[in-house]
């Protein structure tokens, strides 16, 4: 771990979404060296399911040597933007670091984003960001250290990283574009840059929704939290960067990263937007659907509410006589290895509609008592749609192609609730040595 230097005592920090998560990892950090906190995020009641308060989280910052300054801040709302500051500097006497850590996701292609879902994403993401900054910045630039921090991703044009939710990336770029700005606007000011892990983060919504095991191929919020402590330790002539975590963290002179992985030696997911080794990401998009569709149902902030997606109505037809090939040798070794613990823990209907040779529709009964796989349409209407060529299907389920890769490159379409598309993955995953 990065050591405290207490170069931060004194100064104060301004962190949006720091009730939990990444945001409150940054502001404990910063209140280890004495540094004063404005905690500004949406959560002042507790939730049910998750931990932390803009209460909570001051409790924590002060009983770690910090000063802690809690208010009810949606980056939406202008005037509480305006108001936060402003009780900011009467309480502490100005502003000299800013967090722009609030943001909004749903991972959903053009036509299953609603326009309400589009409005957030671009409100708390790039226009939060913006009126944030744009109210801190009067502060800042009378800052001995004048940083802006957005916890936002490098620029990556890839098409692969919009095909699926262009909404969504274009709204987190738009944090991206107001460093590259606002960098060059103030430069010799502030210190503008952008901050963003090479792999998945550990976070209590992450916990909550990405199931039994996730948290072993993540790391933790730490490694963020010291990340970010390096940048603030820079020159305001350190500006305009686009920072990866690790990245920073060896150039500190860290080497052994087992020290921030929740399970060291464990596979990690890699996080979005970094086309480093993109054959080996996992998880991380099922993941994050699952939190932008069902975290915000349960009060997660400040994610959007929403349902999981619909089925359409119509589907094409089955074909008459079954297959024969790989992948009925595939349904046969899926076949022989349900049990009544496994329908226990799944409890889904899948239907596969597979083209190509050996293609049909397929399905995978999970509900019914001891499971069942078979040709055709299944006799309940299922669950989840997956979409695509046999030759596909049969690299799915064998591991030598990652869900998450197929999803995202278009090869696989899926359509229906995204967290039970995640639980199959733990099907498939047992599947491989086998086939």
């Amino acid at each position: 771990m990065l050591p405290n230097t207490g170069k931060l005592a004194g100064c104060t920090v301004f962190v949006t979404g720091a009730s939990r998560g990444i945001g409150k990892a940054i502001a404990l950090k910063a209140a280890k060296d004495g540094a004063n906190i404005v905690i500004a995020a949406k959560t002042a009641q507790a939730h049910p399911k998750l931990p932390g308060t803009i209460y909570t989280a001051a409790e924590e910052i002060e009983a770690v040597g910090g000063k802690a300054l809690p208010c009810i801040v949606d980056v939406r709302d202008e005037q509480q933007i305006t108001d936060a500051v402003e009780k900011a500097v009467e309480k502490f006497g100005g502003i000299d670091i800013l967090v722009n850590n609030a943001s909004a996701i749903s991972l959903t292609n053009t036509l299953e984003t609603p326009t309400k879902r589009v409005d957030l994403m671009m409100n708390v993401n790039t226009r939060g960001t913006y009126l944030t900054s744009k109210a801190c910045i009067p502060y800042l630039k009378k800052s001995k250290i004048a940083h802006i921090l957005n916890l936002s991703p490098p620029l990556n044009l890839n098409p692969v990283w919009f095909k699926q939710h262009c909404a969504y990336t274009i709204a987190k770029y738009g944090m991206s574009m107001c460093v590259l700005g606002m960098a060059e606007e103030f430069k010799g000011e502030i210190a503008v840059n952008a901050l963003w892990p090479k792999t998945a983060i550990h976070t209590a919504a992450m916990d909550m929704l990405g199931g039994s095991g996730v948290e072993s191929q993540c790391r933790k919020v730490d490694i963020i939290a010291d990340a970010a402590y390096s940048i603030f330790k820079k020159p305001k002539s350190f500006t305009g960067n686009f920072i990866i975590d690790e990245n920073i963290l060896k150039e500190e002179g860290i080497k052994n990263f087992d020290i921030y992985a929740v399970k060291p030696g464990h596979p990690l997911i890699p996080d979005f937007f970094l086309d480093e080794q993109p054959d080996i990401i996992t998880k991380k998009v099922e993941a994050l659907e699952t939190r932008s569709r069902e975290v915000a149902e349960a009060g997660v902030e400040p994610l959007d509410s929403g349902a999981t997606l619909q089925l359409k109505e119509e589907r094409p037809k089955p074909q008459t006589k079954p297959c024969s090939g790989a992948v009925e040798e595939t349904f046969r070794i899926v076949k022989d290895s349900l049990s009544d613990d496994v329908v226990k823990a799944t409890q889904a209907i899948y239907l596969f509609e597979l083209s190509g040779e050996d293609g049909g529709t397929w399905f995978l009964d999970l509900k019914s008592k001891g499971g069942n796989v078979g040709y055709g349409e299944p006799s309940d209407q299922a669950d989840v749609v997956m979409s695509m060529s046999t030759d596909d299907f049969v690299k799915m389920f064998s591991g030598k192609l990652k869900p998450t890769m197929a999803f995202m490159s278009g090869k696989l379409k899926i359509k229906g609730n995204m967290a039970l598309a995640i639980k199959l993955e733990k099907l498939m995953n047992q599947m491989n040595a086998r086939l």
